[in-house]
């Protein structure tokens, strides 16, 4: 039945060879997600050979001028996307960048037996209830937090004292920080659960106490080969407190300036935890705090590379393209790849989102001459003047993303946390 209800949802799909005539010779690969910034897999996989087939439920998606075959499918039904998989024949799936739609390929590759991940470990990576669950049921330093399927019973808890203030209350199944917001009193509690519950797609939240950050936050991807984290490379969030969630990194800068102690502290746990989930080959994505004493907390570590093109910066600074393994990792081919090993930043790196701190109209997105000629390495900006933008709200409002490279430390730092000095976004309410 569920199979049948699974073709129902496909049978009036739209697709078209745009590229490449399908050859019974070539290896498939289904790549979940078509958005600008994981065009960057399809064209990776086309580089290797591979005749690619992608599902998106957005019918205006660009990757599908990219792709040789493409399914209107949603990325988060895994009946319709085995389906799919199913019909095609692949050898391998991928969800890059995006998180919603990793289980479902850790699903697909466990019903076909193509390469991929345990789908319960990648199910407790992708759902912030049952992370946080896993982390405090194995000793790892981590947040009191609880998940609700109802505001009422969440705001319950936080008027019978249940939690410490200040707290965060999130959707259990969102990214890129939507709906994430900090509650400092029952005053606030009703709005912030309200709107986390309101982007969650299964319908659960979850409160956890807020954890203080010594320094900067640490963000970062990485690889597992094996299940042994071969690769990392971290770096330090940055956030816009003036627009509508304070929450939403604007930018990642590489090198992480926190000390190498810490950095390996955090390494040791991130590997401890692959090794409890049976992870396998893996690209990662990391969200991470140190404490005053260097002791690290696992905000997230998503089984997926970073959105934001941190794979493409984390390139630029170490030489080692993530993208690949990714892709090749899918296919259970990385061993053509070279041996990975942690590699030492080259220079200072960074990535900026643009974006609005108010909803309205765009008239126009100015960046100084002089920083463009010096610093910015690749300029991915999507939106044009004339279009209708949001507060910054959500990663998935960005405006569009510079790769941004600097001289020191220092320089990169004051100009990712003093954006007004190279950058004027103009918005017509």
């Amino acid at each position: 039945m569920v199979h049948e209800q699974a073709a129902q949802r496909i049978a009036s799909v739209r697709f078209t060879n745009y590229v490449m005539k399908e050859d019974n010779n070539m290896k498939k690969i289904l790549l979940l997600g078509g958005s600008a910034q994981q065009i960057v897999a399809i064209e990776t996989a086309k580089k290797y050979g591979y005749y690619t087939v992608l599902c998106d439920y957005l019918p205006d998606n660009p990757g599908q001028y990219h792709a040789d075959k493409f399914y209107q499918v949603s990325t988060t039904d895994p009946e319709a996307v085995l389906s799919v998989a199913s019909a095609e024949k692949v050898d391998g799936v991928i969800a890059y960048a995006s998180d919603p739609a990793a289980p479902t390929a850790a699903y697909v590759a466990e019903k076909l037996g193509l390469p991929g991940n345990p789908y319960r470990s990648v199910e407790i990576l992708c759902n912030k209830d049952l992370f946080r669950g896993f982390l405090a049921e194995n000793g790892f330093n981590t947040p009191k937090a609880k998940g609700y399927s109802s505001v009422e019973d969440a705001k319950r808890d936080l008027e019978d004292g249940y939690f410490r203030y200040p707290v965060l209350a999130k959707p259990t199944d969102s990214s890129g920080s939507k709906g994430v917001g900090r509650i400092d009193g029952i005053a606030e509690a009703d709005e912030k659960l309200k709107s986390a519950m309101e982007r969650s797609r299964g319908g659960r939240i979850l409160i956890e106490e807020y954890v203080e950050a010594y320094g900067y936050q640490i963000a970062g991807d990485g690889f597992s080969r094996d299940g042994k984290l071969v690769f990392r490379c971290f770096g330090n969030d940055h956030f816009d407190t003036e627009t509508g969630n304070p929450f939403v990194p604007v930018s990642a800068s590489f090198p992480s300036i926190l000390p190498e102690q810490t950095l390996t502290n955090l390494h040791n746990e991130i590997q401890r935890l692959l090794t409890l989930l049976g992870m396998k080959d893996c690209c990662y994505n990391f969200d991470a705090r140190a404490d005053a004493e260097g002791r690290p907390y696992l905000m997230e570590v998503a089984p997926r590379s970073g959105g934001n093109y941190i794979p493409d910066v984390i390139r630029y600074a170490t030489g080692v393209n993530l993208v690949e393994y990714a892709v090749l990792s899918a296919m259970g081919e990385t061993g053509v790849l070279p041996e990975l090993h942690i590699e030492k930043t080259r220079g200072f790196w960074a990535y900026y989102a643009l974006h609005s701190s108010k909803d309205g109209i765009l008239k126009e997105i100015v960046i100084d001459d002089d920083f463009r000629k010096q610093h910015i390495a690749e300029d991915h900006i999507t939106a044009s003047a004339g279009d209708w933008v949001y507060d910054f709200v959500g990663a998935n409002v960005s405006l569009g993303c510079l790769i941004l490279k600097f001289d020191s430390m220092e320089e990169m730092l004051e100009n990712i946390t003093h954006p007004e000095k190279w950058l004027r976004i103009e918005v017509e309410e």
